[in-house]
């Protein structure tokens, strides 16, 4: 017997007070809702209706039955709503992984915004350099700088990650113009401190590369306290330009000319990507942080 069925059955059969308007609402015969109902009467070893020609009535034990199973029915349809409703709306905890530097200046301001649109999505955010493995980690999204990883994740690059070198208008008083790269190991240098360790300074000169970096006066991951000793002048400082945008607006910062230029790595096409499993996409609260972040970076970057 299908009890979920005669259950229904025999909630309708009250409710309606006729097995013929509760067959009705299910599309069956009469005889085929009411031996449902029979059989559930018989697995039960209770007669919970009162049948005759003219009324239907419960008996007591079935008006207790009645009482119990119709609020089961209920938390039960609830309970289906519930998840055919997160399959449609973006609900529920969305665990996020980003790099630091980028999750504090880009990432979270957008966040906010992401929030007020979804309030059903509760957001579950931690900023950390450490790489981070979606499946084993239980993170829905991860936000990491470097090159597109080789593991089984989609990458979407959000933007370039170029490194350009600072000082301060201060400290460029003080040492004058730099005229040759190899001067820079003559200097003060601020560093940022990846798992892999400190940022170095790299030039191609004549198809060689040479690690020009300074001598360090601070090596740090925290990135605000970096920009603060550039801003005070205590040396020169490479990080991602999106890092320095507002730096270099307000002129606290500028950008050397130095030829040829710097970078921290010899591989090109550095960037900032974001990572989710390919087959969780269609997840509403995956789906629509994804289409969120990508769709507000990109307006940003133009």
């Amino acid at each position: 017997m299908d009890q979920l069925r005669a259950l229904k059955y025999f909630v309708q059969v009250v409710e309606t007070g006729s097995f013929t308007k509760a067959a009705e609402m299910f599309s069956v015969p009469p005889s085929s809702l009411s031996r449902r109902v029979a059989d559930l009467e018989k697995s039960l070893g209770a007669t919970l209706l009162k049948r005759s020609t003219r009324i239907m009535s419960l008996t007591e034990i079935g008006q207790q039955y009645y009482q119990q199973v119709s609020e089961v029915l209920r938390s039960l349809e609830l309970s289906d709503e519930s998840v055919r409703a997160y399959q449609t709306i973006p609900m529920g905890v969305l665990n996020i992984s980003s790099t630091v530097g980028f999750g504090e200046k880009v990432l979270l301001p957008l966040l906010d915004e992401f929030y007020d649109l979804y309030p059903q999505v509760t957001l579950n955010v931690t900023l950390s350099d450490e790489l981070s493995t979606l499946a084993r980690d239980e993170v829905d999204l991860a936000i990491r700088g470097g090159y597109a990883p080789d593991e089984r994740v989609v990458a979407i690059k959000l933007m370039d990650n170029d490194f350009i070198t600072v000082a301060s208008p201060s400290y460029m008083a003080h040492i004058g113009e730099i005229t040759d790269v190899m001067q820079l190991k003559q200097h003060q240098g601020l560093f940022f401190k990846t798992p892999a360790g400190p940022t170095p300074w790299l030039c191609e000169i004549n198809g060689q590369w040479h690690d020009v970096s300074a001598k360090p006066y601070l090596i740090t991951n925290n990135g605000d306290w970096l920009l603060r000793q550039a801003i005070a002048g205590k040396g020169i400082l490479m990080m991602p330009k999106w890092a320095l945008y507002n730096c270099l607006k307000t002129g606290e910062l500028v950008e050397l000319d130095i030829k040829p230029a710097l970078t921290v790595t010899q591989n090109p096409n550095l960037g900032i990507f974001l990572l989710y499993q390919k087959q969780r996409y269609q997840v509403p609260k995956l789906k629509a942080a994804i289409d969120f972040i990508v769709a507000r970076i990109n307006a940003l970057n133009h």
